[in-house]
């Protein structure tokens, strides 16, 4: 079936704290009336990115049109859970014009790519593109650069870096798949650092992969959409740590949830938040909080000492008025002594 009679998909990967959630909203509110589905996939137990998504009011994406697959990688779980949500997209009465598919920033991209060859959804559905997320700064910074001599010297002055990173591997397969990559976070690059990321990462990727930077995740779907890659039958141009491998785990990661009361001073608590992520293996924390004496719920998000929080709606009657926040983290990670940091 010639895939001009099949639904796009693009696969939005990135990881944790890139920016991938913003970038979807942004993408929502310009699709020109496209009937947009979500499938967002979200490692913890607590699908914060979901009900950001759900609560942006863009009328092309209704709450109904919005799937969340929490508490399990979305390239592990193909038949269990992937599958079975495409085909009831696919066969939603109402029909659809394009499928965006948000993964955790734990995923690996290749295997679900892999997943559209399915003999129950390969004929109705395409991989239009695969866009990956870069966090701008961070690469800036040298987190996971491809540089051997910036890894020697990063595990010489840490000692939590002298195994193999995991994540480094995440990040190469992530650029590996992509047909665009996204610098997101442009406005916190220097006149100096931006050409070098930008000529880095190109230099990183297949010759065709395009390469566009953004603020606050603003790439208008126009930009994002319609890049006609097909890329679930041009696996072998994106080559993967894991090829080799029948499957793979995140026992390299880790995640819980604290819930606690409203509080006081949300400036003490992101205090205390970029505390316990420069004390401890934290990668990304991420939730929602009850502020005493507001009406709205504020959320709070970031990776290390950058984090961004604002009020985003009221809270509903039906809902408990707590404080919920999740934490993930490296495989070791100290859950008591970072819930002591924060909830002290």
């Amino acid at each position: 079936m010639n895939k001009l009679n099949r639904i796009p998909a693009t696969v939005i990967t990135g990881f944790l704290g890139a920016g991938k959630t913003s970038m979807i909203r942004h993408l929502l509110q310009t699709a020109n009336g496209k009937r947009l589905a979500l499938i967002i996939n979200e490692f913890g137990d607590m699908g914060v990115d979901g009900n950001i998504l759900k609560a942006c009011g863009a009328e092309n994406c209704a709450e109904d049109d919005i799937v969340e697959l929490a508490n399990g990688c979305i390239c592990c779980t193909v038949a269990d859970d992937f599958v079975p949500t495409m085909e009831a997209l696919l066969n939603r009465p109402d029909g659809i014009d394009h499928i965006i598919i948000e993964t955790s920033g734990l995923a690996l991209p290749k295997p679900l790519l892999k997943a559209f060859n399915w003999p129950a959804i390969r004929t109705r559905i395409t991989v239009d593109g695969v866009v990956t997320v870069v966090d701008g700064p961070a690469y800036a910074a040298g987190l996971f650069a491809d540089d051997p001599d910036a890894v020697a010297a990063q595990r010489a002055d840490d000692d939590a870096l002298e195994h193999d990173s995991p994540l480094a591997e995440l990040f190469e397969d992530q650029l590996a798949c992509a047909d665009m990559v996204v610098i997101n976070k442009s406005d916190l690059l220097s006149a100096d650092d931006a050409p070098r990321v930008n000529q880095d990462l190109q230099a990183a990727l297949r010759p065709s992969v395009r390469v566009v930077s953004a603020q606050h995740g603003a790439i208008d779907a126009a930009t994002l959409l319609g890049l006609d890659a097909g890329a679930e039958a041009d696996l072998a141009n994106r080559p993967s740590h894991h090829d080799d491998e029948d499957d793979h785990e995140h026992d390299d990661f880790e995640s819980f949830v604290l819930t606690f009361a409203a509080i006081a001073d949300p400036e003490a608590l992101l205090a205390k938040l970029r505390a316990a992520a420069a004390t401890h293996d934290v990668l990304r924390m991420k939730g929602f909080i009850a502020v005493a004496g507001k009406d709205m719920r504020l959320l709070v998000q970031g990776v290390g000492d950058r984090y961004q929080h604002y009020f985003d709606r009221d809270w509903t009657p039906d809902e408990v008025r707590e404080s919920r926040l999740v934490v993930i983290g490296l495989h070791g990670l100290d859950e008591a002594a970072v819930r002591a940091m924060i909830l002290d």
